[in-house]
């Protein structure tokens, strides 16, 4: 039954690709049809490239691991054994495994995304100059929102999902706060599975428009029909929003179920929610706290002692003007917490993490910089492009409570990795591998990406993905959701008409 499910939605793919834009019904699809869908969007039966059933041999690359154990290699191997990390070495010699040539790239961890809306895939850039998050919520949350349908819902997922391992994200928390029933919980998760990107799925209630209201307690039924084992690409998990008077039994539903919990977290105002939390201990490593700006010492202290994880947002704190406007890298730096970052949503801006560490790491060197040139006479240090490149690897492998999986390449972990073509003309000639990731790397330098030891993207071109069909999909769904709020796009707005 589960598997017949799945196939109708990727039969969705081709209705989106063939009806005229905007509001249609679904007419005349032949199983035949349907069935062809499936077998071009499953990227799990496309695996031209390398062989899975092989073992995998990367040779000759530049080895960044981010393990203090293994360190790093100026040129080295990697050898894959199914999912996992078997041997990295200088040379590994592997008689009869499946060679990809690592030579003139950077290999490292796949990038790990904490925190992203996953289904807002079709609402890329729609309001680039928000200056608020009014503005955003309005753009989205208040209006498009409303209108998805389930498919709607898959063809986001699965979009965002893609768009993520072409730019070398290999893990994302999808924050699901758009989860109005069952049928659109079911289509997140079937988008990610699909996709073949490894990410933890956090349902959450709508922010505005008609739900079915059955979450949390929908939580239960998608562990059980989709969640049978932890040990998967896709996990469960639960959005909450701290703000929410229901966080104690919102939060009780997911501790019964063992899925950690993703929280929006930023102002002075935490300190007075985050209190009596705290004092009923039910803040714990299980918390994800998204954002964190503008908290005051006393929820620094709170955060800290609980052992709550953190994931900043660079780009997002600056362009909604969020608490201070910058994002909390230096001051959860200061508490000691080398937190994850986080893209947070397309609707403004790119999804890439090359950008956000670029802003992560000029705001946080420029600020530095400011307390000195004022006369601080204890101003913090620069980070490294080393610190900035932990925090979007196993920094994020932290707060996603994965890192004994990912975030780092050592025998013994999960095969998530990526290949940067360091021969590339804006990369070329390598002269510092960690500076050349932080500070120039782009997304099209992204050459190949591993996910769970499997190959999904491979010299520069993503892996099964019918490209022209995708896009197609994603523009019928695009036109729907326009049509359904009556919106009539314009390519050069400055800003968005009010759609609520």
């Amino acid at each position: 039954m589960k598997n017949d499910l799945r196939l109708t939605r990727r039969g969705m793919l081709q209705v989106g690709a063939t009806l005229a834009a905007g509001i249609g019904a679904v007419r005349g699809l032949s199983s035949r049809a349907m069935a062809a869908d499936a077998a071009s969007m499953n990227r799990f039966q496309q695996q031209k490239a390398v062989n899975p059933a092989s073992r995998i041999l990367l040779r000759g690359g530049t080895i960044i691991s981010m393990d203090d154990k293994v360190g790093d290699l100026a040129r080295g191997d990697v050898l894959v054994e199914g999912r996992k990390i078997v041997a990295i070495a200088p040379e590994i010699n592997a008689a009869g495994a499946q060679v990809i040539d690592a030579q003139n790239t950077i290999v490292m961890p796949g990038f790990i995304d904490c925190h992203r809306h996953c289904w807002e895939g079709q609402l890329r850039g729609i309001n680039p100059n928000s200056a608020t998050l009014a503005d955003y919520g309005a753009a989205t949350h208040q209006s498009m929102a409303t209108v998805y349908r389930p498919h709607d819902h898959y063809v986001g997922n699965y979009f965002t999902a893609i768009g993520c391992i072409d730019a070398g994200v290999t893990c994302v928390i999808d924050n699901s706060n758009n989860s109005r029933s069952a049928a659109h919980s079911d289509a997140a998760v079937e988008a990610l599975m699909d996709s073949g990107v490894r990410a933890i799925h956090a349902s959450g209630m709508p922010h505005a428009g008609d739900w079915e209201k059955k979450w949390p307690a929908d939580l239960e039924r998608l562990q059980k029909k989709y969640f049978s084992s932890r040990d998967q690409l896709v996990t469960l998990g639960l959005y909450s929003r701290i703000y929410s008077r229901d966080n104690k039994d919102n939060w009780a539903v997911a501790r019964r179920l063992g899925i950690p919990i993703s929280v929006e977290f930023l102002d002075p105002d935490m300190e007075a929610i985050l209190a009596p939390l705290v004092q009923q201990k039910l803040v714990g490593p299980d918390n994800i706290f998204n954002h964190c700006g503008g908290l005051t010492e006393a929820t620094w202290k709170m955060v800290v002692d609980s052992g709550a994880n953190v994931n900043v947002c660079p780009r997002s704190d600056a362009q909604y003007g969020l608490a201070e406007g910058a994002c909390a890298l230096q001051a959860a730096w200061d508490h000691g917490i080398k937190p994850g970052l986080s893209v947070d949503n397309e609707s403004s801006y790119g999804g890439d993490m090359f950008s956000e560490m670029r802003v992560a790491f000029f705001v946080q060197r420029a600020l530095a910089q400011n307390r000195k040139f004022s006369g601080d006479k204890n101003p913090p240090r620069p980070l490294t492009t080393r610190d900035v490149l932990y925090c979007a690897t196993m920094g994020g492998a932290r707060c996603a409570g994965l890192a004994d999986k990912v975030g780092s390449l050592a025998p013994g972990k999960e095969a998530d990795l990526i290949l940067i073509r360091s021969d590339d003309i804006n990369l070329f000639p390598l002269n510092n591998a960690v500076g050349t990731v932080v500070q120039a790397a782009e997304r099209g330098n992204v050459d190949t990406v591993i996910i769970g030891g499997r190959v999904r993207k491979f010299r520069g071109k993503l892996v099964g993905v019918d490209m022209k069909r995708l896009k197609s999909t994603v523009e019928q769904s695009r036109s729907y959701l326009f049509a359904a709020k009556g919106y009539r796009p314009d390519v050069f707005a400055e800003q968005l008409p009010k759609l609520i």
